[in-house]
This record gives structure tokens, C-alpha cells and sequence, in this order.
């Protein structure tokens, strides 16, 4: 999914593989990867990278499946400041 949504967002920027490449100043095969299907390393950092280059953003989003959900921690309490007197 990530690799086809950068592929859309680089043809609607009108830009091929070797341009965005020399935007980012990396090669044309490494774009080639980023946009295959198969290839699993994009890195959070590189995604901004490129992200930038097109003018997008990137969102991450963690969601459940809710098959079998174990919570695994605790809600987060409310932050607190005690608050002192000024002398």
C-alpha cells in the first residue's frame, strides 16, 4: 500500500523515478524499491524524505483488529502538576 501511494503521489507530481531520484539525491533503483510492492524496508525517516520532496505528509496510525484483543497496558492517567506556592 505504502508503495503504491508513493508511485501515485510521484506521477501526479509529473516526476519519474530518475527525477524524484535526483530530488533526493539517491539513484533511480532505490526509487524503483521504495515503489515495489514486495519491498518491506521503508524507513520512517526516508518516508518524510520523500514525503516532503512530493508534498505530502505521512501518517501513521496504529489500529486493532479486535480479534483476541489483550490489553497490554494501562490506560494513561491524567498529567497532573502540583503546583507550590511562590515565596
Amino acid at each position: 500500500d505504502v508503495a503504491l501511494q508513493i508511485a501515485a503521489l510521484r506521477e501526479q507530481a509529473g516526476l519519474s523515478q530518475k527525477e524524484l531520484a535526483r530530488l533526493l539525491k539517491t539513484s533511480q533503483q532505490q526509487i524503483s524499491r521504495l515503489e515495489s510492492p514486495d519491498y518491506e524496508g521503508h524507513s520512517l525517516a526516508n518516508l518524510r524524505r520523500v514525503a516532503e520532496v512530493l508534498h505530502a505528509r505521512v501518517r501513521v496510525v496504529f489500529e486493532s483488529d479486535e480479534k483476541g484483543l489483550k490489553r497490554v497496558a494501562q490506560p494513561v492517567a491524567p498529567y497532573r502538576v502540583k503546583r507550590t506556592s511562590a515565596k
